[in-house]
């Protein structure tokens, strides 16, 4: 049967409907443009999520650091090298009682030498187990690291951004070995009471940047990529020796401070002069990655000092067992850091050196004000 038009002069046409070339290009074009909009948009609200997780996890921290001075009445200190991390110290306090169980703080955390050292067989599954209150989740850099070690075997630890401060790293208060200006140090016993700065002018932790890759040496004055996943080794021409008063002595160039004890070094011109220097990953030989391991003391692995700014051109530099450092973070414009009141500020990285140091100084006395 054949359709006709109500006139009855023929079939009723059929009028097909479809996209011109024209049309297609300008809706993938339309798309394409929303899609370019949306996407640093979305990027954002990922990163917010990220930097609120990260503000978090250090508030946790800092009730841990508050129950356990309560409990014990001091802050726990630093261990002698081979001991155990002030972190893992803090494991009951932030509802990690299980693996924290897993801990003998009567006996060393790591066996063997100081150049190659690993956790020892007792506490090896628990070094090698992730927390993630202990984990930026902007850091890109794995969870657990493998250290391929000389002799007897690799072995795997879970990693940390969170780093306890011992100080402003002014004069000789880089020295950790002795009494400085930060809440802890070997055997230190600090108390609130002695936080004469005022908490809320304290800093007390800070988030750092992860250490990942092997160990490199890319020349004299040349760095690994930004943000610097591996601090510079300065040890060379330093002095190791702990003297009869604090600090390390310099023994050659760059390291040129005079007669006596390292202090207030011009590290913008220090780095650049060092003779090829190492720079240190996690994966090579020992547990002296920027916060390789969460269980480990050590200036690398979990301790920091206010000595640079907040994601500082100037890479973290490594001297032996201490170190000149400054907080760094994957967030945009500045570093998260735990203030004594338990307040969490990012820092920005353009704030002043000066200020950042007598910041990170609980009885220096300076007059700090302002927005920071």
């Amino acid at each position: 049967m054949t359709i006709r038009n109500r006139a009855g002069q023929g079939p009723v046409p059929h009028n097909r409907h479809a996209f011109t070339l024209v049309e297609l290009l300008v809706v993938i074009a339309i798309i394409g443009t929303l899609v370019g909009l949306l996407l640093p948009a979305v990027q954002s609200a990922r990163e917010s999520a990220r930097r609120s997780s990260c503000t978090n996890n250090l508030r946790q921290f800092g009730l841990a650091m508050f129950n356990y001075e309560t409990a014990r009445r001091s802050f726990p200190p630093t261990d002698l090298p081979g001991g155990f991390s002030i972190q893992a110290r803090l494991l009951p306090y932030m509802e990690e009682t299980t693996l924290g169980n897993m801990l003998d703080f009567t006996v060393t955390a790591t066996g063997t030498t100081y150049n190659v050292q690993r956790p020892s067989a007792q506490f090896a599954d628990a070094f090698a187990t992730p927390i993630p209150v202990m984990l930026c989740p902007s850091d890109p850099a794995p969870a657990v690291t493998t250290v391929t070690v000389v002799a007897g075997g690799d072995f795997k630890v879970a990693g940390l951004n969170y780093m306890v401060s011992y100080g402003s790293g002014k004069g000789t208060n880089y020295d950790q070995r002795w009494e400085t200006d930060g809440i802890v140090y070997e055997g230190s016993k600090i108390r609130f009471a002695q936080v004469i700065d005022g908490a809320s002018k304290t800093v007390f932790m800070s988030e750092a940047v992860r250490s990942t890759g092997n160990d490199v040496a890319p020349g004299t004055g040349k760095t690994p990529s930004f943000p610097y996943q591996k601090t510079c080794n300065g040890s060379t021409g330093v002095n190791s020796a702990k003297q009869s008063t604090p600090g390390y002595p310099a023994t050659a160039s760059p390291w040129t401070n005079g007669a006596g004890a390292i202090q207030d070094p011009d590290l913008s011109t220090i780095w650049p002069a060092m003779a090829s220097p190492t720079w240190r990953g996690a994966n090579t030989n020992t547990l002296r990655g920027r916060g390789s391991s969460w269980g480990t003391t050590g200036a690398a692995n979990t301790l920091t000092n206010g000595y640079t700014t907040p994601n500082s051109s100037i890479p973290d530099v490594i001297v032996h067992a201490t170190g000149f450092f400054g907080p760094r973070s994957y967030h945009s414009g500045g570093a998260n850091v735990l203030f004594g009141d338990g307040a969490v500020k990012l820092l920005a990285d353009s704030i002043e050196a000066g200020l950042h140091r007598d910041l990170h100084s609980r009885n220096g006395g300076e007059q700090v004000s302002g927005n920071y």
